[in-house]
């Protein structure tokens, strides 16, 4: 009976071959969609779960309660590890993470850069990143250890046999390597290439080792069977008690670690998503796209079930019952499922790579037991959910009736294929409508003028102390090419350190806002072209302005000074002037609003080097920026960025949505088309000896086109009106994102309803006026 079906199903692909590539396009474009975009949800949901004691890892985190909002902080105070271990008997291990930037290690004359991280003693212990040389308990003891990656040492030393031997670290200190760890895995959020031991950063910077600053990361193991909530209402009111009452507006709380990277944002207090946005995002454009390929299947095989009456009379006739038949065509489309999956997973191999490069991982198609049953259910269910109407619909013809060549042509069976077409172009024109506002998102973020002036602006991080800083500045600015240099202490693309330490004469003594720190060199607010609300800038030609302060207009705004020029305001209780107020500008991403900034000079205090370069002379000027550099910094390579392109990373994610978003609605539409394409075929066939009778009585070629295309048009006029108010509800929520956002035009909707009609309405014609060209004469010849 097997071999029966199998060879029924051949002749039926065999015979219809229009139906069978139309029905196996429209799958494999479907499956390899869902395919990829399950190995990158996969990807995601794997992050930073491969720790051997992840349902007891823990991130302690801060709640910061302000006048308006309960905001957060990833960063906690460094002494917050030794006082969980000492005085929370629930936590097995703490441990404080400080991430460095790219740092130079050398060994001879071989310099490399590579990015690490100070971090507490236990970091082994409480992470799982295995060690191939060393001693988890002893490897950060030292002061003077260093703890690198196994391609690290094979850089450096060409060796993973390195332990004893000596690193030197930006040309001024040397560490005793103690360990080599595995290279960190691809799904960890957490990145670097050697760590070096945190009492290092605490004895260098003597000021972190208060509870009212919070600059690192900590990080707990809870002993197994602890309950982290009763963790947390112990570390509630820690900073409170360890500040003797001064400070209640910092609360500790702990978090699942791995949760941090899908789960890291933070609405008054609450967990409000975060990455795990994109991740249901991607995973219901899969199940769309797979339901839209599904339906063509339905709608095809249900309407050329005409042309298999006389073998399902027959069968019927001769005995076989309705779950034969049942199972014959649920065969059949499960078939045609397996076969989509073999050009399927053709197709993601072919693509796997492009797709990589938009999403920015490294995926690859591994053929372990998990993948190979998860892509086996998935096609087997999208070939149940795609042969179920036809099956069941063809297996209840009465054989009596299709025996004589006579089947009900139901009002049921009319609507159900209406309805599947119009759920396919709902979904579509959800995508061409959310695909439009991204764009025009991503466009309106890209475009805004930020309050200052990103082009032709690249930076650097100054080495060493600043005793050659000015020099170096000089000898900056006598390059051809420069048109202005100077430093500061901030970067122009996020958050970076925050003081309460702003104090004005008619402040509430309740009020704990926090002002953004921005040290400044002379010449940097007129080299980015911040422009001045208020009052003047910072300049030589006063003297010293280092008593002086200049503040946003956000700043002013919260501090309700009026006339604000020569007040007076203590900053870090020192007493200073205002000189100025700044135009607010976005130092921040568009999700953000512009927080209150607080500028005073201090060269000493401003590591980044900032340079803008004459447009059409960037690449002259770096090779000449790169030798000066090297002049004053031998041995240290020259690491730069532009700032319009730091800038732009901020949106990477948002980027890669809209491009993702773009393909994707591309192929619905298409995977649509060639449904309504085949659909309107049949149509046409069916309706073949009604054109012929039309035509001789005097119909036009153009009222048959219009009456062919008619009942398509309908349909998706009738998506359009669902699609449209769902479509504006659901932009309208991931707007809401982005403190700056696009208004979301009519012309978005009634543009992609449009577009849709438009391609629909040229698909169907293809094959109306193919029909309505037919010589009557051959369309009314008996059969």
């Amino acid at each position: 009976m097997l071999r029966h079906n199998l060879l029924l199903i051949y002749r039926s692909l065999k015979r219809y071959k229009s139906t069978f590539f139309i029905n196996l396009i429209g799958l494999s474009t479907g499956l390899a969609c869902a395919l990829l975009i399950f190995l990158w949800v996969r990807d995601e949901l794997s992050m930073d779960k491969f720790h051997e004691n992840d349902s007891r890892l823990y991130q302690v985190m801060e709640h910061r309660i302000l006048e308006s909002e309960i905001g957060l902080s990833t960063r906690t105070s460094a002494l917050t590890e030794p006082t969980l271990e000492e005085e929370m008997p629930e936590v097995e291990y703490a441990v404080t993470c400080f991430d460095l930037k790219d740092y130079t290690l050398s060994v001879d004359t071989k310099d490399i850069q590579a990015a690490g991280q100070y971090v507490g003693e236990a970091f082994f212990k409480v992470f799982s990143f295995p060690l191939i040389q060393g001693n988890e308990e002893q490897v950060l003891d030292d002061r003077s250890s260093i703890v690198i990656s196994e391609t690290l040492a094979k850089n450096l030393f060409n060796t993973t046999d390195v332990v004893g031997k000596m690193i030197e670290w930006q040309h001024e200190e040397h560490y005793q390597v103690t360990g080599v760890f595995k290279d960190v895995p691809q799904n960890s959020s957490m990145q670097f290439d050697f760590v070096l031991p945190f009492r290092i950063y605490m004895e260098d910077a003597g000021w972190a080792s208060r509870w009212r600053t919070a600059w690192p990361h900590t990080y707990v193991l809870l002993k197994s069977g602890n309950d982290v909530d009763q963790l947390n209402e112990k570390m509630a009111d820690l900073i409170e008690r360890k500040t003797n009452g001064e400070v209640t507006h910092r609360i500790l709380f702990a978090a699942p670690y791995a949760q941090t990277y899908l789960y890291g944002n933070y609405e008054n207090g609450k967990q409000a998503g975060g990455r795990i946005d994109y991740v249901r995002l991607f995973s219901v454009i899969a199940v769309f796209i797979l339901l839209i390929a599904s339906i063509n299947f339905m709608n095809l095989s249900t309407a050329k079930a005409s042309r298999r009456l006389k073998e399902v009379g027959i069968k019927k006739a001769v005995g076989a019952g309705r779950s034969t038949l049942v199972l014959q065509y649920l065969g059949e489309s499960t078939l045609m499922a397996m076969l989509s999956l073999v050009v399927a997973v053709g197709l993601v191999i072919l693509l796997l790579p492009q797709f990589n490069q938009i999403t920015g991982k490294q995926l690859y198609l591994p053929l372990d037991s998990f993948l190979i049953l998860s892509f086996l259910s998935i096609t087997l269910v999208t070939g149940l959910i795609a042969g179920s109407y036809p099956a069941l619909y063809i297996s209840a013809f009465n054989p009596a009736k299709v025996l004589k060549g006579y089947v009900d042509k139901s009002v049921g069976e009319l609507w159900a294929r209406k309805g599947l077409v119009v759920v396919q172009f709902t979904l579509s024109i959800i995508l061409i409508v959310a695909v439009c506002v991204v764009y025009k998102q991503i466009e309106f973020v890209q475009n805004k003028h930020l309050g200052y002036d990103k082009e032709n602006v690249l930076y650097f991080n100054r080495l060493g102390s600043a005793e050659n800083l000015e020099t170096f500045l000089s000898e900056i600015r006598k390059l051809q090419g420069v048109v202005g240099t100077s430093s500061i202490g901030h970067d122009m693309t996020g958050h970076i350190a925050s003081t309460q330490g702003v104090q004005w004469p008619a402040k509430a003594p309740n009020d704990i806002t926090e002002f953004e720190m921005m040290p400044v060199n002379y010449d940097m607010l007129e080299l980015l072209g911040i422009e001045m609300a208020a009052g003047r800038t910072f300049s030589r030609e006063f003297g010293t302005d280092s008593a002086k302060v200049l503040f946003n207009e956000a700043a002013i705004e919260h501090m309700g000074v009026t006339d604000p020029i020569g007040k007076g305001v203590r900053l870090f209780e020192e007493e200073r002037e205002i000189i100025g107020v700044v135009k607010d500008f976005n130092f921040e991403s568009l999700h953000s609003e512009v927080k209150p900034v607080v500028m005073w000079l201090a060269p000493q205090r401003t590591s980044t080097i900032a340079v803008k370069v004459q447009a059409g002379k960037e690449q002259e000027t770096i090779d000449q920026l790169k030798s000066l550099f090297q002049t004053f910094y031998p041995g240290f390579p020259f690491d730069f960025q532009f700032l319009d392109a730091e800038y732009q990373a901020q949106y990477v994610a948002e980027q890669r949505v809209s491009v993702l978003s773009r393909y994707f609605a591309g192929i619905a539409i298409l995977i649509s088309c060639l449904g309504l394409f085949g659909l309107a075929a049949f149509t046409a066939e069916r309706r073949v000896k009604e054109i012929g009778i039309r035509k001789v009585l005097g119909s036009s070629e153009w009222k048959i086109i219009q009456l062919l295309s008619g009942d398509f048009a309908k349909m998706v006029l009738v998506a359009i009106f669902i699609a449209l108010p769902l479509s504006y509800y659901l932009t309208s929520n991931w707007l809401e994102g982005f403190a700056y956002k696009i208004d979301l035009r009519w012309w978005y909707f009634v543009g992609a309803g449009a577009l849709t009609m438009l391609i629909a309405l040229a698909t169907v014609s293809f094959q109306s006026i193919k029909a309505a060209l037919m010589n009557p004469v051959k369309s009314l010849k008996s059969e």
